[in-house]
C-alpha cells in the first residue's frame, strides 16, 4: 500500500469519527451580537458560527469573544494609561492623548490559541472550541513602539508587559502577557481604540486594546490599563504555565515535562469551510464552496479543495485582499456528477511552505489545532 493511499484512508476515517456540531454550548442571543455558541455567560466566551465567517472582514456583532475575567467598569473621564518600568520618562495618557499619536489601520486575524480544541483526541480540559473562535478585523490606533519611544523605553529592556484592567476574584492571576520588545516594535503592532471604522467595542477591550498581528489571541490584551518595559519575562501565570506549547510534540497523551514547553508565538496555518454546513443536504448542481485561510505571520499562497476525501486536490479561488497578517477568503465551484454523501476537504498553503497535516499536533493544552478541514454533505438527485 502506498502512502498516499494510506493518508487518504486515515483522512476517510477521520472524517468519518469527525465531530462536525460544536462540542459544548448552545446559541443563545447576546446583546450586541448575533446568536452566538455560548460557552460562558459570565464572563462571557462566545463563539461565532461558521456561517458568519465567510467575509474578508467579520463584523462586530459577529466576531467571538473570549475573556478569562470579568470586564471592568472603566470610566473613560478618569482613565490613564500608565507607561514605566525601563524607561526614562513615565507617562499617564489619557484616551486623547493617544488619538493624538499618529493613527495606523492593521488588518488582522484574531484566533484564540484553543479554537478546535474540541476536535483533539484524547480531550483535554479547556473551552470546547468549534472552528469559531476567530474572525478578521481592521484595527486602528498608534503604534506601540511610538509610545515606546516618547516615554524613552531603555535599551536593557527585553520584554514590555501589558496589563489589562479586568480582574477577578481573590487569588485569581492578573491577566499580565509580556511581547518581545523585537515585536512590540514591529510597525504592525498597535494599541487598537476603533475596529472596523468604529469606537473599539467595550466587549472587545474599550478603550484600548493591543494587537499583535501573527500572533494568537492570549497576546491581544483587552482593556490595557498599563505598559512596563522590562529586562526580563513576566512570571505571571498568563505567561508560564499558560499559553506554552510543546517544543516537540509527543504521541495523543503523552505527558509534558514544565521545562520542554515553550511560550506560544505565532499561528498555524489553517483553513476551513464557512459554507456549505457539515450535515446540510444540496440540489445536483453547481455548489458554491466559501471559507478562509489564514497563516500567522506568513501569507496564504494556495488553498485546495477535495471532493472525494482528499483522493485529489484542485485549486480554490483566492480573494485579491492579500495582507500579512490577515485572512485570505476563498471560494470553489463544485460540480457534484451524481448524488450521494461526499466529504468535502480543504487545506492551505502559507508563503513559507507550510501546509495543513491530516492530523494536528496533540498538546495538554489543546493549542494550535490545524488539521484538514473536512465537512460531510448529501447531495440529492
Amino acid at each position: 500500500m502506498t502512502r498516499a493511499h494510506l493518508s487518504r484512508r486515515r483522512l476517510v476515517a477521520l472524517a468519518a469519527a469527525a465531530p462536525f456540531a460544536p462540542a459544548a454550548g448552545q446559541q443563545l442571543v447576546v446583546p450586541g451580537k448575533k446568536p452566538m455558541i455560548v460557552h460562558n455567560e459570565f464572563p462571557e466566551d462566545l463563539e461565532s458560527l461558521p456561517e458568519y465567517l465567510d467575509t474578508w472582514i467579520t463584523p462586530v456583532d459577529s466576531f467571538f469573544v473570549r475573556q478569562h475575567l470579568p470586564r471592568p467598569k472603566i470610566d473613560i473621564r478618569s482613565w490613564r494609561l500608565s507607561v514605566g518600568g525601563r524607561v526614562g520618562n513615565r507617562l499617564s495618557l489619557s484616551l486623547g492623548d493617544l488619538k493624538a499619536f499618529p493613527q495606523v489601520t492593521v488588518p488582522a486575524t484574531l484566533e484564540c490559541a484553543g479554537n478546535g480544541r474540541s476536535h483533539f483526541r484524547p480531550r483535554m480540559p479547556g473551552l470546547q472550541w468549534n472552528k469559531g473562535a476567530i474572525g478578521n478585523a481592521e484595527w486602528r490606533g498608534p503604534r506601540v513602539r511610538d509610545i515606546l519611544a516618547k516615554a524613552g523605553a531603555l535599551p536593557s529592556a527585553a520584554f514590555a508587559d501589558f496589563d489589562g484592567a479586568d480582574v477577578g476574584v481573590a487569588k485569581t492571576p492578573d491577566f499580565i502577557r509580556s511581547i518581545p520588545m523585537r515585536k512590540c516594535l514591529h510597525e504592525a503592532t498597535i494599541l487598537a481604540l476603533e475596529m472596523n471604522g468604529a469606537p473599539l467595542p467595550d466587549i472587545h477591550g474599550f478603550p484600548a486594546r493591543l494587537i499583535v498581528p501573527g500572533w494568537d489571541g492570549a497576546s491581544w490584551v483587552k482593556w490595557v490599563s498599563r505598559i512596563d518595559a522590562t529586562e526580563q519575562m513576566h512570571g505571571g501565570f498568563y505567561m508560564n504555565p499558560a499559553y506554552r506549547y510543546p517544543r516537540n510534540p509527543g504521541p495523543p497523551g503523552q505527558p509534558v515535562k514544565p521545562e520542554d514547553l515553550d511560550v506560544l508565538e505565532g499561528m498555524a496555518v489553517k483553513s476551513f469551510f464557512a459554507r456549505p454546513a457539515s450535515g446540510s443536504r444540496h440540489k445536483l448542481g453547481a455548489i458554491t464552496l466559501s471559507g478562509a485561510a489564514w497563516a500567522g505571520e506568513n501569507r496564504i499562497v494556495r488553498v485546495d479543495v477535495s471532493s472525494d476525501g482528499g483522493a485529489t486536490w484542485r485549486p480554490a479561488s483566492l480573494s485579491r485582499q492579500d495582507y500579512r497578517f490577515a485572512w485570505r477568503t476563498w471560494q470553489f465551484e463544485w460540480k457534484p456528477a451524481r448524488p450521494g454523501y461526499y466529504t468535502l476537504c480543504c487545506r492551505a498553503l502559507d508563503s513559507a511552505g507550510r501546509t495543513q497535516p491530516l492530523e494536528a499536533a496533540w498538546n495538554p493544552s489543546g493549542y494550535l489545532y490545524n488539521a484538514v478541514e473536512r465537512v460531510g454533505v448529501t447531495v440529492e438527485g
